[in-house]
């Protein structure tokens, strides 16, 4: 299965692509998608990359399912609703091309990743190299997609052991400890 994780943000937008099969997990790609070509505030055309930049990965990369990192609220309600509509755009993008998009907070793909929910990005950065055998650290934006894809990787053989388990519907019985799947 071919994953691509995203890490929303209005000025940077980080992307992961891996395969899973069943506990192996492979590089493909990531990268970032910058908005920094646009003026600051012109929203709506930051919007507009944000969201093209988002399908020109999918088309290229064919992922079966995507994983999103959940906004959380920042102590500046501004930028809080800024994140929200880069994460909007980036859902939008990922929903328009029908893939399933599941959703994680940053402490689920922490604590997933790292082993606890309060590390660093640089812990980040090592431990999606060491996990994907890359030859170097990925960018940050870049190892918190990557990092989002693994989580996602692990966390959808629960949700798969769970839809065989169950007659509800998948968007009734996927919530998994805050996370999120449409």
């Amino acid at each position: 299965m071919r994953i691509l994780g995203i890490d929303p943000g209005l000025q940077t937008t980080g992307f992961g692509v891996i395969d899973a099969d069943g506990p192996r997990l492979s590089y493909v790609a990531s990268g970032t998608i910058k908005t920094s070509s646009v003026a600051t505030g012109d929203l709506p055309g930051r919007i507009k990359i944000l969201y093209e930049g988002v399908r020109e990965v999918v088309s290229r990369y064919q992922p079966q399912c995507a994983a999103v990192e959940i906004v959380f609220v920042n102590v500046n309600p501004q930028s809080t609703l800024l994140l929200g509509q880069a994460r909007g755009a980036a859902l939008t993008a990922l929903v328009s091309c029908d893939l399933h998009v599941s959703e994680y907070t940053a402490l689920q793909m922490k604590k997933a990743v790292v082993g606890h929910g309060h590390a660093k990005k640089e812990q980040i950065q090592l431990m999606v190299q060491r996990l994907l055998s890359l030859p170097g650290e990925p960018g940050k934006d870049a190892a918190d997609a990557l990092g989002l894809a693994i989580m996602h990787a692990h966390a959808r053989v629960s949700f798969e052991a769970m839809s065989r388990s169950t007659t509800l519907e998948r968007r009734q019985h996927a919530q998994f400890r805050k996370g999120r799947t449409y």
